[in-house]
Parts: structure tokens; sequence; C-alpha cells
């Protein structure tokens, strides 16, 4: 194999080549390799027909020596012409190199499936690469999802911020489309651990859940969607021991069926109270951050089709995530003369009075729909708490100053 050198100025970049994303950290520190060592493995390029050469493998090698100002570049000169054979020969040479992104890899077998001039198969490719056909399918999966998407896909495994890796994409490549890209852009955003995306994952998957329920699931952040996940993977433990002595009494006294309630698949009036009551204490037990969404005033803003810009609004602060301002706070935005009576008069002017909710004018929800409302009910409680405590010490300074 002959090595030669060739002016740098007669070198052309291969643009139809798999890889072009290149790290620019990486590139100066290659950069920095070659001005203190000289170029230690030579690029391999093609001739053209017009006396020029272009780059089969070692672009990111011949831009560091470009941009050096390097008169020549040590190469190794191929006789092939096969298109073919020179495409393949570009991807085992980056699949060997660090940096050659998954989504890279993904565009790179989608041509060589998909192109006229190529037209091959997995099974050619898989043979010819050196790599399992489940590795290439896995690959290909990658280009479901949108190009916002694919533009976070990066080399490695290391969860970083506003990035993805192959590992946190393929628990959600199966899901409809609705929900996949979505989904992605959350992960992506609040960091979420390949196990906790599995979970996610699951929670979308789940036939129990309606799609109207789901869409609003959309609208949580990373944390508060697996919140969401554990209860209700505590709620249908729960609901699976409260129905395993029905069943057995079912199975003991068969003639009782269809006269006892209790031994009926539903629960009986007193079984779905016990049953409520343990979805409470699991939520009000629970320290992580909320679910539902509250305004300051303490109104219930659950429904992203009534409030998508206070949803919106609420992932970009602590504030507006826990759904709570001080009276200060608040007070803010109102009189900067009376805050606190400003703040007082719009609560009396927009509080209802109170009123008696009667049990027969409850929703019919089940499932993960009754979990989540009885989160919003407790997301509410504790913001009117907070509410209770701040005037209390408003009433107790303005007795102490009389």
């Amino acid at each position: 194999m002959e090595i030669i050198e060739i002016q740098t100025h007669l070198i052309d970049e291969d643009t139809d080549q798999p890889r072009y994303q290149f790290d620019e950290e990486a590139l100066q520190e290659l950069m920095d390799s070659i001005g203190e060592l000289g170029l230690l493995s030579p690029i391999k390029v093609r001739t053209t027909t017009d006396g020029r050469y272009k780059i089969i493998y070692g672009n990111r090698r011949y831009k560091a020596c470009k941009t050096l100002g390097r008169p020549t570049i040590p190469c190794i000169v191929s006789s092939v012409t096969d298109e073919m054979e020179i495409y393949l020969e570009q991807i085992a040479e980056n699949l060997t190199r660090q940096g050659f992104s998954p989504i890279e890899e993904a565009e790179a077998f989608n041509k060589l499936l998909n192109d006229p001039k190529f037209s091959s198969s997995i099974k050619y490719m898989s043979g010819k690469l050196g790599k399992p056909e489940a590795y290439i399918k896995n690959k290909l999966d990658l280009l479901k999802f949108s190009n916002a998407v694919r533009a976070l896909i990066v080399y490695g495994t290391e969860i970083r911020k506003d990035k993805l890796t192959e590992d946190q994409l393929m628990p959600l490549k199966d899901l409809p489309m609705e929900y996949r890209d979505s989904l992605a852009l959350i992960m992506a955003a609040d960091e979420m651990s390949v196990p906790d995306v599995k979970r996610i994952s699951r929670l979308f998957k789940d036939k129990e859940i309606s799609d109207g329920t789901k869409g609003k699931l959309l609208f949580k952040t990373g944390p508060q969607l697996l919140e969401t996940w554990s209860t209700f993977e505590h709620n249908r433990k729960e609901r699976a021991k409260s129905a395993e002595p029905k069943e057995e009494a079912a199975r003991e006294t068969p003639e009782k069926k269809d006269r006892s309630p209790e031994l009926r698949n539903e629960p009986s009036s007193g079984e779905e109270s016990e049953i409520e009551a343990v979805t409470i204490t699991r939520i009000a037990a629970d320290t992580g951050t909320h679910t539902g969404l509250v305004t300051g005033t303490g109104t219930s803003a659950a429904n992203p089709s009534d409030t998508g810009a206070n949803l919106a609004n609420a992932r970009s602060t602590e504030a507006e995530i826990s759904g709570f301002k001080t009276v200060a706070e608040a007070s803010d935005e109102l009189s900067p003369e009376n805050p606190i009576e400003s703040m007082l008069n719009l609560l009396l002017a927009t509080l209802p009075a109170p009123a008696r909710l009667s049990p027969k004018d409850l929703p019919t929800l089940e499932g993960v729909e009754r979990d989540q409302f009885v989160q919003d009910i407790n997301t509410l409680i504790g913001d009117l708490e907070k509410h209770l405590s701040e005037w209390q010490t408003v009433r107790d300074q303005m007795l102490v100053k009389k």
C-alpha cells in the first residue's frame, strides 16, 4: 500500500459521504495532535476525471490539516470505482471511529436501501459490514422521529440536557406519532434516564388509559410523568389486591354471584371508598413535584385546551410548577401602593363562596383518569393551605401592629 504526499488544494471533500457531524472540541484536539506529532494516519482518496482527488475517508483529518495550513497531506490512492463499494467502505471506516452518530448510521443504511444507485438489502449490508440485521433495523427505526428529534441525537450513552442517546429513544420508537416526538423532546429537556423513559413509555402504551388523558399528560415534565406512572402502578396493584378476596369468594359460592354485590367484579360502594382512600393517602404522602397545575388563586388549570399558555409558562419556573405564589410575589403584579390590600380585594372578588359538594355530583372516572383527578384535588388543597397560612400571618401581624 503506497502512501504519497498530495497537495492539499488538489483534494476535495466527498459531500455524499455518510459522516457530516464533526465535534468542534474533538477537531481542535486533533489539530493540536497533528501540530505536535504530524498526521500519523493517512487519508484515503480516489482520482477524479479532472486530475483532482476526492476523499473516501479521512474528512476530519483533512479538515484539521487544511485549517493548520499544511501544504500536503499523506494519502492512500484507491483504484476502486464502484460507488457501492466506496460507500460501504466509508461506512465501515466510520463505524470504527468515535463520534459517528446513530442518526448518521441510520441515514447511511437508509441510503443504501432506497437510493436507486444502490438498492441494497439489510441482509447484504449485514454481511458486508459485519453487523447483525437487528443492529441495522434498530438504527433505521431512529428515522421514525421528526427532524427536530433527530437533530438532538448524539454518539455515546451519556445523558445530557437537550440531547438524546439511541438508548433513550428505543423505548419510544413504537409509540404512535402523536406521542412519540413530544415525549422524546421532554426526555431530552429533563435528562431522563433510560429506565425512567421505559416506565413512561409503558404509561403511554397502556390501553386502560384513554387517548384524551394521554394527550393531557404531554403537558407534564419528565419527573411529573414518572410520578404519574408510579401512582398509576400503585393503584393498579391496590385494585388487584382488592379484587382477590371477591374472586375467591365468587369461586366458593358461585350461586350468590348475581345476588351479592360483594361477589361481583366491580367493587361495592364501600370498596370504592376504600380504594379511593388508598389513592388519596398515597398521593398525599408523595413529596415529588405536582402533576397538576394550579393558578395563583388556587383555581384548577389542568385542562390544556383551556390553559395552554399557562401550562407552557408553568414549566418555565419553579413557582409556576408548584402552582403557588406568596402574597408578596403575587402582589407585585397588582397595585404597587397597597399590594396586600389589592391581593385581598382580588381574592374576595374572585374566590367563590363556600358550597357543599354533593357526592352524587362526582364525575364518573376510572383508572388513571380517576387517579389524576384525585392528584389535582390534592394539589388544590395544598395550595389553599399555603394561602391560608399566608393570610393567617398577615392577620396576626395586623393584630400585633394595632
